[in-house]
C-alpha cells in the first residue's frame, strides 16, 4: 500500500510517499525557519503563511518523484502526467493536530481537496502517534510491541504506554514547559540562536557539563510526569548572576549549556526508564525533534538494559513520512468532509 503523507502541525510544509508504512518513496520538505529564527521562535501567522505558499509546490515534487520512472521531469510537462502518480496512491494521510490551528489547516484543507477530487481514501493522524512511528521507517526489523515511548519535542513531552498498532496508553506528560521549548527559551538567553536543542547541543559539546548543580525536576517522583520550568527559571536567575558580574563568558555558556542539557537528559532518561521497568517492557522508543539529540540517545541506550529504537535525526524532526507510517499501521480512513483540523487533540 502507498500513502501520501502531508504534514503542516508547525513551520514545515512535508509530504511523502511512503510504501507499507516503512519504505520511503519519496519526500517533500519547505521550512520557514530562517524566517523564525530572527524572532527567536515560531511566528504562527507567518508559518501558515508560507505554507500555503508551499503546500502544492510540495506534494507536487513528491508526486513527481514518486513516478515509476526516470524521465518524471519530461513527464511532468505532459497532459495528465499527476494522473499516472495518483493512481499509484493507495490513501492520503494527513496531521490533524495537535499544532497550530492555521499551519494545521492548510495541509488538512489541501488532504481534503485532493481526496474529494480523486476520490482517495483519507485518514487523519495525531501528530504525537506520527512522531512514534518514525522508527519504523529505514528499518529492516520494526521495534518489539509493548513498547514505553518518549515522545519529546518543542510542544511536548509525553511517555505513552504502547501495546500494540492502535494500543497507546498515556503514562505521563508535562506540567509547564516541554523539553524543547526549555531549550528554545535558554537558548536564547544565551545568545545561541534559534533552534534552541541544536543550538545548546552544539555550545554544550564544548562545556563541562558538572561545571553547575542543576535541579532535576521530579525525577524522583513516583509519577510519570515532568516540569520543565522550575529548571529554567534556575538557568535564568543563574545566567543573569553571572552576567552582573560579568562572568558569563562565552566558555562559562558551553558549561550552562552542557549542564542544563544533562539535568533535561538525567530526568528524560531516568522517568522513562522507571517506566519502562515499572510496567516491565523490553523495549522504548524515541521519537520527536530532542529525540534527535545524540546525548539523549546515548544515555538511553547506556542506561537501558532492553532495546532501545529511534530514527536517524533527519526523521526525528517534524516530516510527512512519518505521517503515513502511522496511517498505514492504524488504517482507518473517513469520509473527507469528517476531518478537522484540532489545535489540541488528546492521544
Amino acid at each position: 500500500m502507498k500513502i501520501l503523507g502531508i504534514e503542516t502541525s508547525c513551520d514545515e510544509t512535508a509530504a511523502a510517499v511512503v510504501e507499507d508504512g516503512a519504505k520511503i518513496l519519496s519526500s517533500s520538505i519547505a521550512s520557514s525557519l530562517p524566517l523564525h529564527a530572527k524572532a527567536g521562535g515560531i511566528i504562527p501567522e507567518i508559518a501558515a503563511r508560507e505554507q500555503v505558499k508551499a503546500i502544492i509546490p510540495i506534494i507536487d515534487l513528491t508526486l513527481a518523484n514518486n513516478l515509476q520512472t526516470t524521465d518524471y521531469r519530461q513527464k511532468k510537462k505532459a497532459v495528465g502526467w499527476h494522473l499516472s502518480a495518483i493512481d499509484q496512491l493507495d490513501a492520503i494521510a494527513v496531521t490533524v493536530g495537535p499544532g497550530l490551528i492555521g499551519s494545521l489547516l492548510v495541509g488538512v484543507e489541501a488532504a481534503k481537496t485532493l481526496a474529494y477530487v480523486w476520490k482517495t481514501p483519507i485518514v487523519p493522524v495525531n501528530h504525537l502517534i506520527a512522531h512514534l512511528y518514525s522508527p519504523w521507517l529505514e528499518r529492516s526489523r520494526p521495534p518489539d510491541f509493548p513498547l514505553v515511548a518518549l515522545i519529546v519535542s518543542g510542544g511536548h513531552t509525553e511517555l505513552v504506554l504502547v501495546t500494540g498498532h492502535g494500543g497507546w496508553q498515556p503514562l505521563g506528560g508535562t506540567r509547564d514547559d516541554a523539553a524543547g521549548e526549555a531549550l528554545d527559551k535558554i537558548a536564547r538567553l544565551l545568545g545561541l540562536g534559534y533552534p534552541g536543542g541544536p543550538a545548546i547541543e552544539k555550545a554544550a559539546s564544548l562545556g563541562d557539563k558538572t561545571r553547575f548543580q542543576l535541579p532535576r525536576p521530579l525525577i524522583n517522583s513516583p509519577t510519570f510526569d515532568f516540569s520543565f520550568s522550575g529548571l529554567k527559571t534556575a538557568v535564568v536567575n543563574l545566567a543573569n548572576l553571572l552576567d552582573r558580574k560579568s562572568q558569563l563568558t562565552e566558555g562559562i555558556v558551553a558549561d550552562l549549556s552542557a549542564s542544563f542539557q544533562e539535568s533535561i537528559i538525567d530526568v528524560l532518561v531516568t522517568k522513562t526508564i522507571k517506566a519502562a521497568k515499572k510496567i516491565k517492557v523490553g523495549s522504548i522508543v524515541l521519537g520527536g525533534g530532542v529525540a534527535a539529540n545524540k546525548r539523549l540517545r546515548e544515555e538511553m541506550v547506556a542506561r537501558f538494559t532492553g532495546k532501545v529504537y529511534f530514527s536517524s535525526p533527519k526523521l526525528a524532526v517534524d516530516n510527512a513520512a512519518m505521517v503515513a507510517a502511522a496511517a498505514f499501521f492504524n488504517y482507518q480512513p473517513v469520509a473527507w468532509d469528517k476531518v478537522n483540523a484540532q489545535a489540541a487533540i488528546l492521544l
